[in-house]
């Protein structure tokens, strides 16, 4: 369970208990595995592109392989109910987002738990063989590069205009000449996703 997966929480400076604040689950990438991985992918990447949301930021390290292992599905929803609990969040404000591993993650985790996530930002992943009808039932923002050598573009552009054509709430940004591993690079892209989703929110 929870006791054993380590996590980073970002609380905003002005965090303030009688108003509810937004909350990002922060998803790390694959690649080598070092302790607060999840921190350290937070810091490099979601941080400064999501700082201006004021959000509670969660990140934790992936307990198993995979974020859509059941036992780490379990343990990261059990840390997002602790979170839930010890803050005051804006339940109509509830973002994943993640790249690679941790794109994959975000689609597997906004398609199990749409009663929880407002809204999804995968990077540089497809979903995979997640059921198309279960995916982007809320505003979500695909960002990957053409120039991905690991995880194929095309694919997930396909399921984009599969999405959109069902009127699902779907962006689809491409990127070019950033390589799998310049994850460092899709700052200003998480940014522009990140004003998207806050505009979504403020419509429903």
């Amino acid at each position: 369970g929870c006791g054993s997966m380590l996590y980073a929480l970002s609380i905003p400076r002005n965090y303030d208990p009688q108003t509810p604040a937004p909350l990002v689950l922060v998803l790390h990438s694959g690649g080598e595995r070092m302790r607060y991985y999840g921190s350290a992918f937070m810091r490099l990447l979601v941080a400064p592109a999501l700082g201006d949301l004021r959000p509670i930021m969660i990140a934790p390290d992936c307990p198993t392989n995979s974020w859509s292992d059941a036992p780490a599905e379990e343990a990261v929803m059990a840390l997002l109910q602790s979170v839930l609990n010890q803050f005051n969040i804006d339940r109509r404000r509830v973002l994943v987002t993640g790249f690679s591993l941790g794109g994959r993650g975000t689609w597997f985790m906004a398609s199990r738990h749409a009663d929880l996530f407002t809204a999804a930002i995968p990077m540089a992943s497809s979903p995979g063989g997640l059921p198309v009808d279960s995916l982007a039932t809320m505003p979500t923002y695909i960002i990957h590069s053409r120039d991905d050598e690991v995880s194929p573009f095309a694919q997930d552009e396909r399921v984009a205009k599969q999405l959109m054509e069902m009127g699902r709430p779907v962006r689809f940004q491409a990127l070019y000449g950033y390589g799998h591993y310049e994850m460092y690079r899709y700052v200003d892209a998480l940014k522009g996703a990140g004003r998207w989703v806050v505009d979504q929110w403020r419509r429903r």
